[in-house]
């Protein structure tokens, strides 16, 4: 691999994707190869086929290596919400007299906040603050080069599960690649997707994929809340094929054509291409099977919130990424209504790839690329 260039591998909940990359100009990116796999995904945290991750695993890696001209041999992992948990604790390093801070100072901080060294199901994978302070107490982000006796930070610690990093890493081991570190995909999107002057006022994320949704509250560069639930976009497919008694693909065809914002009558019908005759499917009945369940993922999406012991400002909306519900039209009003929150859909703002399903995917290959350059301390190797 050209030493500018970074592979990541993402565990989506319905696709594994390998991306290789580096940077473009104007805050873009070269993406170099690119592979899917279709897999059958996780759901309370656990895979529901582990037997035929590795394979998946090789495909998409292997469909990058071909797009790419070069055999992958290291890589950056993203580890999903559901296989990690985030905590954050508020410490202080005494130097014993000023100094000028540096990169050793940031590190043994670190290293003295981080009590979770032994923690017998987790590791720290990923850690940064939600601000330092100095002497004089004024609050900052990056305090690299300023001069103080002591260093104070409310600092977060993201945690993987063991069995996740075993398994992957067996699989990378025996598919002969080095892994260069874990990435939390939520911290990920949460540092990419937002400019660091709406992180300093908190940012509330929700990234709701197929089968799985995180919930996360961010502030300065870390998270200072994460949440996830098995509950996604094809949960409502599920809904239609049941509630309709229709195949699995129709009904999927059925869902990209809702519109919530749709004042339908009895009379109006979605009409679905089949092979050989259009199939005709109520737009009241349609509309109210998906407006069910996206309520409950709302739900479930509050209960979340309820959970995070930090307040945040009523004001702020909730963004929404992810390819399970940006696509449907009206969603944003639907959602904003359940949630009591304006809801606006945030996604990368690149050429070919401004789409929800591609935040977390790019906003890995921005970090990634960002340890490689040496501009944070992210990720814990």
């Amino acid at each position: 691999m050209n030493k500018r260039d970074v592979a990541v591998l993402d565990f989506g909940s319905s696709t594994i994707t390998t991306i290789i990359g580096e940077r473009g100009v104007n805050g873009t990116f070269r993406i170099k190869g690119k592979g899917y796999a279709d897999y059958a995904g996780f759901q309370n945290g656990e895979f529901l086929e582990p037997d035929q991750v590795k394979l998946a695993v090789a495909f998409a890696i292997s469909n990058a290596e071909m797009e790419y001209g070069y055999k992958v041999n290291e890589i950056y992992v993203g580890v999903p919400g559901e296989f990690s948990n985030v905590v954050c604790k508020d410490s202080r390093t005494n130097f014993g007299r000023r100094k000028k801070i540096g990169e050793n100072e940031i590190k043994l901080f670190y290293s003295q906040a981080n009590n979770y060294k032994k923690h017998p199901t987790h590791s720290v994978i990923n850690q940064s603050p939600i601000f330092f302070s100095l002497d004089d107490g004024k609050r900052i982000i990056d305090p690299v080069g300023m001069t103080s006796s002591s260093l104070r930070g409310f600092v977060s610690f993201v945690l993987a599960e063991n069995n996740f990093i075993d398994f992957v890493d067996n699989i990378l081991n025996e598919l002969q690649i080095k892994r260069m570190g874990f990435i939390s995909s939520c911290l990920a999107e949460m540092l990419y997707l937002f400019d660091p002057t709406i992180r300093d006022r908190y940012a509330l994320l929700v990234d709701c994929g197929y089968i799985t949704t995180n919930v996360m509250l961010g502030r300065g560069d870390g998270l200072l809340f994460m949440n996830s639930f098995s509950m996604g976009g094809g949960h409502i497919t599920g809904d239609l094929a049941q509630c309709l008694k229709i195949p699995f693909s129709e009904a999927e065809s059925l869902k990209r054509k809702i519109i919530f914002s749709w004042n339908a009558t009895d009379e109006d019908t979605y009409d679905i291409q089949g092979k050989e005759f259009i199939s005709p499917f109520s737009a009241v009945a349609t509309n109210q099977i998906a407006e069910d369940r996206v309520e409950m993922i709302c739900t479930y999406v509050q209960k979340c919130l309820e959970r995070c012991e930090f307040e945040f400002p009523e004001y702020i909306p909730v963004f929404l990424t992810g390819g399970g519900l940006c696509y449907i039209k009206g969603i944003k009003d639907i959602m904003g209504r359940k949630l009591g929150r304006r809801v606006e859909i945030v996604k990368p703002t690149l050429p070919n790839l401004a789409r929800p399903e591609f935040s977390t995917e790019i906003a890995l290959l921005d970090v990634a690329l960002s340890c490689e350059e040496n501009q944070n301390c992210l990720i814990v190797k």
